[in-house]
């Protein structure tokens, strides 16, 4: 015989009150204090029930199973702001060059243009989704602001206010390999050439070196393919518009390969190569421009660089070569200096406007602070051979020479940051 049971207290009382009720008139008085009371009971008891079951629900939705906060886990977001102050000893009274509707007048400096003023150099918001085995898009785009990114972008073909606030924009795929990492890289990303970037705080020195300013190209806008076959070897395939240009100035395309190699964990050695027509409407007098640098990291204290670029432009006949060479010494966390010496032969004016050879001397020393903010003090030395004259003054004169003090501050900061 099946028994039924006995019931849940709430129904054991709801029944004792019933009874209570017909015993007598006092009895069903009080047993509607009774019902009230147990109406609060059950209430409490619902309550409490289902905030135990949002809280197992809100368990089960843990963030890294909701998609969309796990999309933003694997996102970086960083930054910086530059600025910096500037004195020519030159007194410049006009600038030697605007570009992108930004005077320069310090001659052959890239981003800090102004004379005995504090400037704004630029700003930079980034988001980055590197590709992994485990999710092989990615993503990168950087967002720029300030008079460096209206010099960069002067000589856009599809114009300066169109395109000077996206420094990179590119869509990446990590390809399945039987060994190493393939990836490739589709949208507009800076030059695979030279030692120095457009951001500051990631080189040595506050001011852009000769061969960074003149003669490499600034960005590109194609597709990059990047084989790692090991830690020590990455070989990497360019086929982009061109030098400096989103829209296509002409209708062939430039090629570019790098082959970086890291025989040590303290040295590194990277080969560039980059062709193709760059003159408006010409195809077939093409620029070619062979770049080299190496790294190597002494001791914690002590590291050296070198960069080397060599350059042909066919639809001019002219050619270019200069050499930088650089020395770091970091002497703690939070102090550093940096001397820097170039070499420039501008042997047709394909980069300065004038048949020369340019050299100069930059001493940057460095403190940094662990919150990310840095600050660089910087002399710099420009020495020109031409027999006029090169670097504007306060008169209507050229000087031989151009000696310029830059204090520079900047603040980074990065997501990924501990």
């Amino acid at each position: 015989m099946m028994m039924r049971s006995v019931g849940s207290p709430a129904s054991v009382l709801g029944a004792g009150a019933i009874l209570m009720a017909l015993a007598s008139p006092a009895a069903a008085q009080q047993s509607d204090q009774i019902g009230r009371g147990f109406a609060a009971a059950v209430k409490s008891a619902a309550l409490r029930s289902a905030t135990a079951s949002l809280a197992a629900a809100a368990a089960q939705a843990a963030p890294s199973d909701n998609p969309v906060l796990k999309f933003f886990a694997g996102t970086e977001l960083s930054g910086f702001v530059d600025t910096y102050y500037t004195y020519n000893f030159n007194k410049p009274t006009s600038p030697c060059a605007t570009i992108g509707g930004v005077a320069a007048f310090n001659c052959l400096h890239n981003f800090d243009f102004t004379h005995n003023s504090f400037s704004l150099n630029l700003a930079e918001i980034a988001l980055e989704k590197k590709p992994a085995m485990d999710s092989r898009g990615g993503y990168r785009v950087d967002l720029d602001f300030g008079p460096a990114t209206d010099w960069v972008h002067g000589s856009e073909p599809g114009g300066v206010e169109t395109y000077k606030h996206i420094q990179q924009a590119y869509v990446s795929y990590l390809a399945p390999t039987a060994k190493g990492t393939l990836q490739f890289d589709f949208g507009k990303f800076v030059t695979w050439n030279g030692n120095e970037v457009i951001e500051t705080k990631d080189n040595w020195n506050y001011s852009r070196s000769l061969l960074f300013a003149l003669a490499i190209p600034y960005y590109h806008t194609g597709i990059r393919a990047a084989y790692r076959p090991t830690d020590k070897v990455t070989v990497t395939g360019f086929l982009v518009n061109g030098w400096n240009n989103v829209v296509e100035n002409n209708t062939g395309k430039t090629v570019g390969v790098s082959l970086t190699g890291k025989p040590t964990g303290s040295f590194t050695i990277v080969a560039n190569y980059t062709g193709g027509p760059e003159a408006t409407g010409n195809n077939a007098d093409w620029r070619h421009l062979f770049d080299a640098t190496a790294s190597y990291t002494a001791s914690k204290a002590a590291s050296v660089a070198i960069n080397y670029d060599s350059g042909t432009d066919k639809s001019s006949n002219q050619t270019w070569q200069g050499v930088a060479l650089y020395l770091k010494y970091q002497a703690n966390d939070w102090f550093a200096v940096v001397p820097r010496y170039e070499f420039l032969k501008d042997k047709d004016g394909f980069m300065t406007g004038a048949s020369q050879n340019m050299q100069e001397f930059t001493l940057t020393t460095e403190f940094k602070h662990k919150d990310g903010v840095l600050m660089r003090i910087e002399y710099r030395g420009d020495f020109s051979n031409s027999s006029g004259g090169y670097f504007i003054t306060d008169t209507t004169g050229l000087k031989k020479n151009q000696h310029v003090l830059t204090v520079g501050w900047i603040y980074a900061f990065s997501s990924k940051t501990p």
